[in-house]
């Protein structure tokens, strides 16, 4: 059988959530080693995670682009939660009748570990799941901003229990798969770049100070990614997962907004910056309200948001 796998996110933008431990070296973890334990019972895998993407949208479209390229049978995300450091355990996403048949004995296998079962749920809304040909299951392992989760989780444990629960058999024993440092060890600059990105657009700590640029995901960091996510219109949950980087990654492309313009993130953020409420149109109101922060700043006072524009909001 030809398996698709795609570890997760690590395909900066495209990075993953943060809590006790990090989205991105667990997915690497437990892919690598699914990967391995499936060749090993004799299937054929695909690796689906791009080595690079400009932006999020084309890090999932090149996931699902690989698995559809190389035709293969059977499409696995593997992801881990983030919430808000109470909720708990294992879901599978899946759309077709075929791939909740084949998410349901994958999730019988990790709640064994003892993960509660959050049940097989649809995944309607998921890119890569919309996207792939072939029946495919997003699987979400466990929350990494759980305490309870983290002290069950092993990693060569839960890759045992995916390749049991897609293949039916026990994986024979493999050379150790190199992981990703751990926290403190973990050599990437995400946070280093969210901090920088907060300052550049302005978002402050909840003492309304801007972020001191040095890596470490600390209270301050936290409290700006939720004031962040706030003014955008997202889940409030302090953690830099996939939404947080998808309005970010919007802002930041520093589009030509007009008036009558809906386009949340984006015109929620403009209304922030100039102070009007913030309901994601770009109606007369806040369209009054830029053109005063132009004639402010000596721009052309027409209300429109260009490249001149976005360069005095952004620096």
């Amino acid at each position: 059988m030809k398996f698709g796998i795609d570890i997760g996110h690590n395909c900066p933008p495209d990075t993953g959530a943060r809590g006790i431990k990090f989205e991105d070296n667990l997915t690497t973890e437990v892919g690598n080693k699914v990967m391995e334990k499936l060749r090993s019972l004799g299937n054929e895998v695909v690796d689906c995670k791009p080595k690079s993407a400009s932006s999020v949208g084309r890090s999932l479209a090149g996931r699902c682009d690989a698995a559809n390229r190389n035709r293969v049978d059977l499409f696995v995300s593997i992801h881990f939660n983030a919430f808000n450091g109470r909720a708990n355990g294992t879901e599978v996403f899946a759309i077709s009748d075929n791939a909740k048949k084949i998410a349901q004995p994958v999730l019988n296998e990790i709640i064994k570990l003892g993960f509660f079962n959050r049940g097989v749920k649809n995944g309607s809304h998921l890119y890569v799941l919309r996207n792939t040909n072939m029946p495919a299951i997003l699987i979400e392992c466990c929350f990494i901003d759980s305490a309870k989760d983290m002290e069950l989780y092993d990693g060569e444990a839960m890759a045992d229990a995916i390749v049991k629960g897609l293949t039916g058999k026990v994986p024979t024993a493999s050379e150790p798969v190199k992981t990703v440092p751990d926290d403190g060890d973990n050599p990437d600059k995400t946070v280093l770049r969210i901090q920088k990105s907060l300052n550049q657009l302005k978002i402050t700590d909840r003492n309304n100070k801007p972020l001191v640029e040095d890596n470490a995901m600390g209270p301050a960091t936290t409290s700006a990614i939720e004031k962040f996510q706030k003014i955008v219109g997202i889940m409030p949950t302090g953690i830099a997962g996939s939404t947080f980087w998808e309005a970010l990654n919007q802002i930041i492309a520093k589009r030509v907004i007009r008036v009558n313009h809906a386009g949340a993130p984006v015109v929620r953020y403009l209304q922030f910056r100039v102070g009007v409420d913030i309901d994601g149109i770009y109606g007369p109101q806040s369209e009054a309200a830029m053109k005063k922060y132009q004639a402010q700043n000596g721009l052309t006072s027409d209300g429109i948001v260009g490249p001149m524009t976005w360069a005095k909001l952004l620096g």
